[in-house]
C-alpha cells in the first residue's frame, strides 16, 4: 500500500506565497511521475503540475511563471512552490504519484492524497 500525505496549505493574501508538500510512504520500488490537481470552488479539477523521475515538468498555462514543482527522489516527496497567488488559485490542492511497488510491472500504482486546502484572499 502507498500513501500520500500533503502539507503546506493554508490562508494568504493576493501574492503572497505558500509551499506544499507531498510525501509517499509504503512499499515503493520507483516513483515515475509526482504532481499537483487542484479543485476549486465550483470549478473542475484541474492539473497543475507534474514532474518525472528525471525532473522534466509541466504546468497548467494559469500557473505558469508562478509555481514551481520540484521532487527530492531520495525522500519520495513533491513540492509546489506557489508565488504570486491570485483569488482563482483557491482550493483543494491534491497530490498525486504513479510508479512500481516492485521491480514486476503487475506492482504498479496510481494514489491520490486527501489533499490540502488553499485558500487565497483578495
Amino acid at each position: 500500500q502507498v500513501q500520500l500525505v500533503e502539507s503546506g496549505g493554508g490562508l494568504v493574501q493576493a501574492g503572497g506565497s505558500l509551499r506544499l508538500s507531498c510525501a509517499a510512504s509504503g512499499t515503493i520500488f520507483s516513483i515515475n511521475v509526482m504532481g499537483w490537481y487542484r479543485q476549486g470552488p465550483g470549478k473542475q479539477r484541474e492539473r497543475v503540475a507534474r514532474i518525472d523521475s528525471g525532473g522534466s515538468t509541466n504546468y497548467a498555462d494559469s500557473v505558469k511563471g508562478r509555481f514551481t514543482i520540484s521532487r527530492d527522489n531520495a525522500k519520495n516527496t513533491v513540492y509546489l512552490q506557489m508565488n504570486s497567488l491570485k483569488p482563482e488559485d483557491t482550493g483543494v490542492y491534491i497530490c498525486n504519484a504513479e510508479g512500481y511497488r516492485t521491480y514486476l510491472s503487475l506492482s504498479y500504482f496510481e494514489v491520490r492524497g486527501q489533499g490540502t486546502l488553499v485558500t487565497v484572499s483578495s
